[in-house]
Order: structure tokens, then sequence, then C-alpha cells
């Protein structure tokens, strides 16, 4: 595939407009005088205006009634799902021509760059609510292209609790605080969602998925995202295919662990956002391949699943996924509110050359996204707003409404007309066709058959995961079920779970308190899509974040190599000592710790590494937080290192007996379960490239006691 870093670009035009057009809404407040929102200079804004010092405020102060009025205004209602949300601009390049199944414009040119704004976002908890609860996760982006704004406005999993948007009113207030106390938030683990859940068996598929390691991901950086709805690809020629959108980002699918993702919650809630902050800012782009599923239409009824039922995916093995171009992001807003809170995505905002399907979700999300923007933003003119506005110039016959930005010119404001010889006047030729799919039947409010196979794909994801993923869902079943007061629900969701695999059902009734099943469920699915295992995705150290253990008198040159060969890679470090600011090495050199065990903690780290130097290891060994942090590490399967002396240390921690074994004093890199140490050595350069390897591996899950993995 062609690296598009390397093709000789042309100028990019629309990748500038946008950037300009944003910036001609920017101000920079430096070095000026405070003003009325009108440009009146101000000559005080310490007190109001009042009938003598004591006095009343008096109703003629316009400043303080204007100041007051917006401060009263300047929070919009937040989205009723996905009010947590962060983004960032970027551009999107097509790999080669995409002519035979499409006309849309911006994925014919590989010299292009297309501008895009992507809005990534947890469902369900409010916007206060922290970055790595279990949730699906919204991965919306929004392409500035030379026809108009397109939204394809994706999540990180690809399918759905639903199958008719008629229904998304009910599961989000199942899984929204209950409305009797408002608790809990931004959580499923409560009685009404699993009492929705196991009344509503469509959502067996969906909650597999929920209560995998793809709800808490590791980075935004490192999520697939996908379409969901099947959408469809329209030629010149009017032909037309079936086709699910996906990205895959080019650092893997890595997710965290669930006892993580709780202390992060408390120690850092902005953690994916700052992540995908600090990872722009230090040039670390997070990039996305475009990837399409392609099907003919005479392909539709083919398979064992209906292709329109967004609770079922097409498996990549049977539907291979064609990568058709790329996504890099590579600036963060100027101001959240503006962009990334005012940013208004719709999927029905669409270009010529990509069209619907009768996906029954679908064609809610037509109506629902829109309604929700003319509440959220104010009324029609929300499209007006900087971050919405598209570089397509626009005309038409809409006028007035809140918030009019746009100065319309002339007196004519309908059509047909002759005043303006009918203009703005429509373009049969390159205007917006619709595709003619043949519709015939009764109004009738029912569901098609084909939708009512509810455990089938369920088996067939429990089927595609590793063992230690299966026991990580088993456990999210012990916590989200384990929290439902209801006996009789918890029982429910065993036997409704025993329908997609018997073993599945019996290990959740051991963590609830229920009664397992007395008859063996499931079906005949033995098959399996490695693809949506997470264990099979790219495994890259590059972006990783390693924390250094530093004290007083460590050895500088264990700790420069280190660091060199891991910058080297991409991975970013940090040193972490008792005590922020400069620390001595054994030879008197000095390097300076920015984190200590306050301020910082071993979930936020990829892996860890502990120096040399007799002095350092022994403080590391008197000290409890250090022991901590990497105990904690290990436990998580974190890539761990060590040199020289900072080995003994290790043999004090949880380490001692399980990964030091086999570690000789001869001068040779030891890896054993993640956990990397050399000793007697000036040359660390074969030691720093194990410890990357190790790193990039994500998680070493050998170390897990083989009781604990799934059987069968």
């Amino acid at each position: 595939m062609a690296d598009i870093k390397e093709q000789k670009q042309k100028p990019n035009i629309k990748e500038d407009s946008k950037t300009n057009q944003l910036k001609g809404f920017s101000v920079n407040h430096d070095d000026t005088k405070l003003t009325t929102n009108q440009g009146v200079k101000l000559s005080s804004t310490d007190d109001s205006l009042k009938a003598g010092e004591r006095g009343p405020t008096l109703m003629e102060d316009f400043h303080f009634r204007e100041k007051m009025t917006h401060f009263d205004h300047e929070r919009i209602p937040e989205r009723v799902v996905h009010a947590r949300g962060f983004g960032a601009h970027g551009y999107f390049q097509c790999y080669k021509p995409m002519t035979e199944y499409t006309k849309a414009k911006f994925l014919q040119d590989p010299s292009v760059k297309t501008p895009v704004f992507v809005r990534f976002s947890t469902v369900v908890g409010s916007r206060g609510s922290a970055d790595t609860v279990r949730d699906v996760r919204g991965f919306a982006t929004k392409f500035y292209t030379e026809d108009g704004n397109y939204d394809l406005v994706a999540n990180n999993m690809p399918i759905f609790f639903i199958h008719d948007a008629i229904k998304f009113p009910d599961i989000v207030h199942s899984i929204k605080p209950e409305p009797h106390n408002e608790i809990p938030q931004a959580s499923a683990a409560h009685n009404t969602f699993w009492d929705f859940v196991v009344s509503t068996p469509e959502l067996a598929h969906m909650i597999m998925w929920l209560l995998s390691d793809r709800a808490i991901p590791r980075s935004y950086r490192m999520m697939e995202g996908f379409g969901v709805n099947t959408f469809r690809f329209v030629n010149d020629m009017g032909k037309a295919h079936f086709i699910k959108f996906h990205w895959k980002p080019l650092l893997g699918v890595h997710s965290l662990v669930w006892d993580e993702a709780q202390k992060i919650a408390g120690k850092a809630p902005d953690f994916n956002r700052r992540d995908l902050w600090d990872a722009i800012n230090m040039g670390q782009f997070p990039e996305f391949e475009l990837g399409v599923q392609i099907l003919k239409e005479e392909d539709e009824f083919k398979f064992d699943f209906d292709i329109l039922d967004a609770t079922k995916f097409w498996p990549e093995e049977d539907v291979p996924v064609e990568i058709i171009g790329k996504m890099t992001l590579n600036r963060n807003t100027e101001n959240f509110f503006a962009e990334t809170e005012q940013v208004a995505f719709h999927p029905g905002n669409v270009v010529p050359g990509i069209d619907f399907t009768n996906d029954p979700l679908l064609q809610g999300r037509l109506f629902s996204y829109l309604d929700t923007q003319l509440i959220r933003l104010g009324g029609p003119n929300f499209h007006e707003l900087p971050i919405n506005r598209p570089l397509a110039p626009i005309h038409n016959n809409q006028r007035d409404g809140y918030h009019r930005m746009t100065i319309d010119q002339g007196a004519v404001s309908y059509s047909p007309n002759s005043i303006q010889n009918n203009a703005p006047m429509p373009d049969p030729k390159n205007g917006y066709i619709h595709y003619q799919e043949k519709v015939d039947g009764k109004k009738v409010r029912a569901r098609s058959e084909s939708f009512k196979d509810f455990y089938r794909q369920a088996t067939l994801f429990w089927n595609s995961m590793s063992d230690i993923e299966k026991q990580h869902i088993i456990e999210a079943f012990h916590f989200e079920v384990g929290k439902v007061s209801c006996k009789k629900i918890k029982q429910q969701v065993v036997d409704m779970f025993n329908n997609v695999d018997s073993m599945l059902a019996t290990e959740i009734a051991k963590g609830v308190g229920a009664t397992p099943p007395s008859t063996v469920g499931g079906n005949d699915v033995v098959a399996a899509s490695p693809a949506v295992s997470m264990e099979n995705t790219i495994k890259v150290a590059q972006t990783r974040k390693v924390a250094f253990l530093v004290e007083n008198g460590f050895n500088y040159q264990d700790v420069t190599q280190t660091m060199q060969a891991l910058k080297d890679a991409g991975v970013s470090v940090e040193i972490v000592s008792k005590n922020i600011g400069v620390l001595n090495s054994m030879d008197n050199q000095e390097l300076e710790a920015g984190q200590n065990y306050l301020t910082t903690a071993s979930v936020l780290y990829d892996a860890v590494f502990i120096p040399g130097g007799r002095e350092c290891a022994n403080t590391l060994a008197n000290q409890g937080d250090s022991m901590g942090f990497v105990n904690e590490a290990f436990k998580h399967a974190k890539a761990i290192a060590s040199s020289n002396e900072g080995i003994d240390f290790l043999e004090s921690t949880q380490i001692q007996g399980v990964a030091l074994a086999g570690m000789e004093n001869t001068g040779d890199v030891v890896t054993e379960l993640g956990v990397v140490t050399i000793r007697n050595t000036a040359d660390l350069g074969k030691f720093g490239q194990e410890f990357i390897k190790a790193i990039a591996e994500h998680r070493h899950w050998a170390r897990k006691d083989i009781k604990e993995k799934v059987p069968g």
C-alpha cells in the first residue's frame, strides 16, 4: 500500500482553508483593553453601578447586565448521550480512486488532503464523568469536502444494542442514572439497565462487546471505529454496493484492565483526553486507516444474518475490509467550547456517492441527530458556527432564526422566482440524487423475521475471544450484575446468557449468587472471527509511556542509555521520585524528577524501569510507595525492566520468585514473563531493545496463574 507520507503533495488548499476559516474567528486578547460585546471600552469591571456606594444596583448598568446575562447562558444543554467528548483536527487522504464504487469526490484523488474534525466520546456519563468508565466510545468524524460536509458518526464497537431506533429512548433511559435518586453516574451496573437487558434479548450480542475489554480502551489513539449501520456506495453509473465503514488505528487496538480503569477514574479522570492532547502536542500524531467492507446488492441475503441488522457485524473473514485511505490528527483545538462542544454531527450529512439503507436504526438516527442539535445549539442556524460551517459555499432560501450570522442580500427568499432568474437553482447534473431503491409493502408496525436471531453472533463473539479476554468478560459480568440488588434479575441474566454459552452462564452464576443453568444452552455456532479478538492486533511500542523510578545515587548510564533507546523508539519517559526536583547520580550527575508518588500512579504508565545504583535501590526498597508502584504494574501484566542493583530492589517485590528465576550475573539480558533484567554490563543496547519489545506486547498475560484461565 502506498505510503501517503512519501507522496509529493499538491498544495492543500482545502485543508488550509478550513484552518484559516476557523482562525478568522480566533481572537488574541493579549495587550488589549476591556470592552463590552458591542466594542465599547470599559472603565471598570469590579463594581456594579449603584445609587450610592451602599445603594441598590441601577437597571441602567448595561455592563453588569450584559456580563451577567452571558454568564447565565454560557452553558448549552449537554448532549443526552455522548456528553463527555474530546476532539482534534486533522486531514484525510485516500490511497487510490474509488471510482468503481462511489462518486464521492474526497475518495478519488490521493494527492488531496480533506480537512477533518474528530470527536471521541463516552455515551452514558455526563460531561463531568470520568474518561475510563466501562462504556461504548463514540468516534465521530466530520469531513469538510468540496461537495459539502460528510459526517461518519461511528462507535468503537461494530454493533449496537437495539434493532430499531424507536427503542433508543428506552435503552438510554434504562442505562442512565435511575430517576428516583440519580444514581449511578456513567455506569451500567444497576437494576434498571439489567432489567431492560433481560427483557430485551436483542441486546445479548452488544452486552458481550460492552463487557469485553473493548469498553475500556487504553487510548482514543488505540481504538477502532465502526460506522455500525449499513450504508451504500453509489457510483457515477448509479450502481450501488452495501458497505460498512471501519477505522483501523495504526497503533493497534489496546485496552486497560478493569482495576486500572477504576483507579484511573479517581487519579486522572481526564486520562484519555490528556493522552490525545499530549500526543498531538508532542508530534505523535494519531493515525487511522479507513476501511470498507463492500457487498454486492445481489449478495444481500447470502448470510445467516440480516445485513441491515445493527446488532450484527459482518465477519471480516467473510467480507474482508478493504483499506482505502488514512486519517491523521495533527492539531488540537484552540477552544474546547467553540469547537468540541459546539460541533454538530448528523449521519444524514452525506455527499453524492454515499447513501442510506433501510436499516431501521439508521432510519431513526436520520431524524434524531438533527432534532437534537436544534435544542442543544438554540435553533436552525447551528451550521453557521465556525466548526460546523462547510468549505463548500451555501446558497439557499433559508433565512432568519436564532443566531443567524449570514447577511443574505436581495429581496428573494423563495423558489421558483423570476426576480433572480430562479437563483439559487437546483443542479440536476451535480446535485445529490438519492439511490432509486424500489420500495413496496404495506404500512405495518412490525419487525422482519430475519432480525430475530438474538444469540448466534453473541456466541460467535465469545468463541473468538482468547482465554484472558473470556476471563475479563466473566469478571465484568461479576462486577456489573453483582451490583444488581434484585435477585430475580440476576437469575434472568444467567438464564439469558445460557443461550450464548453454558460455561459462560455457569461462571456468571458463581460470581453473582445465582443458580447455574440446569440445562445445556448455547447453540450450534462453533465458528470464530479472529479479527474481533484484541489479542490479534498490531503491537508496537511507539507512543507508550514509561515511568523511571529514580532516587539519589542512581546509575546515570543506566538511566540515560535506556531513556535514549526508548525515545528513539517513540516511547515517552517520565522520572518519578519521592520528591519532585533535582536528583544526583552515584557519580554526581544531575537528573530532574517531574513526578512524585502523590502526583502520579502506576496505572498511568505502560511500563516501569528501575535503574542500578546501590543507594537508589536501597531507598526504593525502603519506600512503600515505590514497592506498591512496581507491584501494581506487575499485577496489571505490564512490562518491567531493571538493571544492575535495581534488580535487588525487584527481588523485594512480588516479582521475586515469579519472574526473576534463572537470572545470573553474566551480563546477558534475561526476559521472563515481561520482566527484562541485566547485570554487570556497560552495554545496554540489547537490554533497551528487549525492553521495547516487552512494552510493545502491551500485556504479559502468562503471569496469570494457569488456574485463572478459562476452562475449555
